[in-house]
C-alpha cells in the first residue's frame, strides 16, 4: 500500500513538471515570435517603424515608444495629425511632430512639438514627408531596438532553443507518465 501511494505521489508530481515545463516552454516561443512579428508584419503593409529617442512630442508619444508610421499622400494630412519627416540635410534624423497647418498650396506643413513652447521654426517640405503616426506603443521601441541588436539576435535564439528544450522535458515527463 505504502508503495502505491509513493508511485502516486511521484507520479503527480512529474505531471506537474510536465505541465509548468510546457507551459514555459510555449510561452516563451510564442513570445519572441510575437516580438519578431511587430518588426515584419507592419511592413508588409507599407508601415515603418521607428524607436522615439527624443522628448519633443511628451506626453503623448514617451522617450523609448516603438511608432508605427503609415505612408500616406501629404494632402490627407490633417490638423493635429502626427507625421514623421526628414530633419535637415545636415542631421539625417527623422522627426515626429504634430502637424499645426498643411499648406497643400505652397507644399509644406508647419508643425510642433507638444513638449516645445512654439512651432518649428523651418516649415516641413512634403519632399521630406514619411507619413502618419498611425500606432505608438510605450518602451516597445526600446524592447526591440535590443532584440534588433547582435546580442539580442542571440538572445531570442537562446530563448526559442530554451523554448524548446522545455517542450522536449515535458514530453519526456509525460512519456514516464504512460
Amino acid at each position: 500500500m505504502g508503495r502505491r501511494r509513493k508511485n502516486y505521489k511521484k507520479t503527480k508530481k512529474n505531471g506537474r513538471i510536465a505541465s509548468v515545463c510546457g507551459i514555459m516552454g510555449t510561452a516563451l516561443i510564442v513570445i519572441v515570435i510575437l516580438l519578431c512579428s511587430m518588426l515584419v508584419v507592419p511592413g508588409i503593409f507599407g508601415i515603418h517603424m521607428y524607436n522615439v529617442i527624443t522628448g519633443s512630442m511628451e506626453p503623448a508619444i514617451r522617450v523609448g515608444s516603438l511608432i508605427y508610421i503609415h505612408e500616406t499622400a501629404p494632402e490627407d494630412i490633417e490638423e493635429e495629425d502626427i507625421i514623421a519627416f526628414y530633419g535637415s540635410a545636415g542631421d539625417g534624423g527623422i522627426i515626429t511632430h504634430r502637424v499645426v497647418k498643411n499648406n497643400a498650396v505652397s507644399g509644406m506643413f508647419r508643425t510642433k512639438g507638444d513638449a516645445n513652447a512654439g512651432e518649428d521654426p523651418t516649415p516641413v517640405s512634403y519632399d521630406d514627408f514619411i507619413g502618419r503616426v498611425v500606432l505608438a506603443i510605450p518602451h516597445m521601441g526600446k524592447v526591440l531596438t535590443i532584440l534588433t541588436s547582435f546580442y539580442g539576435k542571440i538572445a531570442a535564439v537562446c530563448v526559442i532553443i530554451v523554448g524548446a528544450l522545455l517542450n522536449i522535458l515535458s514530453s519526456r515527463y509525460k512519456e514516464e507518465l504512460l
